[in-house]
């Protein structure tokens, strides 16, 4: 199907999280609206594939503040998803299990604050005093951010005083602890850490989340796109994959229409862009844009990528886990992100999954670390998609290859003999990400969040051309909370915000 000649009220340019959403909740607004998406799957990093008819996700494998009354449960009964996508609450003793390779000693995150502080003063008694105020410190800051709980705010006013704060130096001011410091930032892979500048509010707002409760979705995130594509239809809403978006075209400072690759144009009276800011400004010459707003958006810095192995396990093998592990070379917490070649892995991130019709084993385990798109770089002129294969050669399989046994070795020092549980091994680099995601460097989260320059990484959703909004991961947070949160703050341009947040919390 192509997109009708009719003009919509909205286009919306990308169909991950943010632009679902905006979608769902604009169309219960009564706007006519249109997602194009390049892709032959919609969801963005809520995207699955099947390998030997077991499921994988690509990006999104457990959420937080899903439980009844929390933000990310109201948002999605809102939108439709709650009551139809099969959700599984993780284990409440613990959501993630850090592990620290060097000794092999273990600690539990645990769900709700009093269970959450407490296994962490169980191993640091001595240190009780700096773990309360870590957790007192943590709430606060999340409470300067009155959108994730489902209030209009002030705008920047409320947040300025903690906004440069790095993670690293602020744990460092609680103790003089190295593993407690350490365990804190247990599972900063959740936010590509960088020690010394990722700010601390990053930190609260992503572990406040699943500390809240935390979630899998038994068969497959994808569900939740399902669910979002068939409110956007009953509510006259049209979605259409395998359009990509070559331009944005504009007449006397507005847009007019989004031009397709094969030519066609879809004409709108607003426009909404779920891409990477650089992405989307690259599509537009109009002149509302001024040079040192592109220059700004251009010299954003991206999160790092990733590297992943999906593997299938022998029926019956690895009994299932309702958690998550992060697995920790020496230094590994905050030195995985930037390690050289040889030292890589040092990081680790371990989830098990299973299937509504066989959870007490787990069908499949997904590994992912840190990786810099400079490592892949020399095969960066091809590109591989369900929607378009192509074949990046043997060298390139064999990079895979190397690089998916080093992970797994990691894997194996926890969990020793699991590489003869696994039936199929698959892997992903950052070209996977880059492709299907659309990102230029595959990056994981998207613009990255600095302490020394907080404002950089904050960009609003209004642009100055004044039908042309953004939403995604790079407005305020990235993960389902931050995406759903950040869709709020666009739909915001198109309805009253008050009003739209009372229906939310009423729904």
């Amino acid at each position: 199907m192509k997109p009708s000649d009719r003009q919509y009220d909205i286009v919306i340019v990308g169909s991950g999280l943010g632009g679902l959403l905006c979608a769902a909740i604009l169309g219960k607004e009564g706007y006519r609206v249109c997602v194009l998406e390049k892709n032959r799957q919609y969801g963005g990093c809520l995207q699955s594939f099947s390998r030997r008819k077991v499921l994988f996700d690509s990006g999104v494998h457990y959420m937080g503040a899903l439980g009844p009354g929390e933000t990310l449960y109201q948002i999605f009964k809102y939108a439709g998803v709650i009551g139809n996508v099969r959700l599984e609450k993780m284990d409440e003793a613990v959501f993630d299990r850090i592990v620290f390779l060097e000794d092999g000693k273990e600690y539990d995150f645990a769900q709700g604050y009093p269970a959450f502080l407490g296994e962490l003063e169980k191993h640091f008694p001595e240190e009780s005093a700096a773990i309360r105020q870590y957790g007192s410190f943590m709430q606060e800051v999340c409470r300067r951010f009155p959108l994730y709980r489902l209030e209009w705010g002030e705008g920047l006013a409320e947040k300025m005083s903690v906004l440069d704060i790095p993670a690293s130096d602020y744990i460092a001011t609680l103790t003089e602890n190295k593993r407690l410091r350490e365990l804190m930032a247990g599972n900063n892979l959740l936010y590509a850490g960088i020690e010394g500048k990722t700010p601390f509010y990053v930190h609260a707002l992503v572990l406040n989340s699943y500390i809240q409760s935390s979630w899998k979705c038994l068969d497959g995130g994808s569900q939740i796109t399902r669910f979002l594509i068939k409110q956007i239809r009953n509510q006259g809403g049209e979605l259409f994959n395998h359009c990509t978006v070559t331009a944005l075209e504009d007449e006397n400072g507005r847009l007019v229409a989004a031009r397709l690759k094969d030519g066609t144009r879809v004409m709108g009276d607003s426009f909404i862009s779920n891409l990477h800011p650089q992405q989307t400004l690259a599509m537009t010459d109009s002149t509302q844009l001024r040079q040192v707003y592109r220059r700004r958006i251009g010299e954003l810095q991206n999160t790092i990528s990733s590297f992943c192995v999906y593997a299938v396990l022998k029926p019956g093998s690895i009994p299932y886990e309702k958690h998550n592990y992060y697995l920790h070379a020496r230094d590994g917490v905050w030195k995985a992100i930037s390690c050289e070649r040889d030292q890589w892995p040092m990081t680790c991130f371990v989830h098990f999954s299973a299937s509504s019709h066989a959870i007490d084993y787990a069908e499949s385990v997904t590994l992912m670390t840190y990786m810099p798109f400079e490592w892949v770089a020399q095969w960066s002129d091809s590109f591989n998609t369900d929607a378009e294969p192509g074949d990046r050669g043997k060298e390139y399989d064999a990079f895979k290859k190397e690089m998916g046994d080093r992970l797994i070795a990691l894997m194996e020092q926890r969990f020793p003999g699991i590489s003869e549980a696994m039936e199929f091994v698959y892997h992903s680099t950052p070209l996977s990400y880059r492709d299907y995601i659309g990102t230029s460097d595959g990056s994981l989260y998207g613009v990255a969040k600095i302490a020394d320059d907080p404002i950089s990484g904050i960009i609003p959703s209004r642009t100055r051309i004044p039908n042309l909004h953004l939403t995604g991961q790079n407005l305020l947070l990235h993960g389902l909370l931050g995406v759903s949160v950040g869709a709020l703050q666009t739909c915001a341009g198109f309805t009253d915000p008050e009003k739209l947040l009372e229906k939310i919390k009423n729904a």
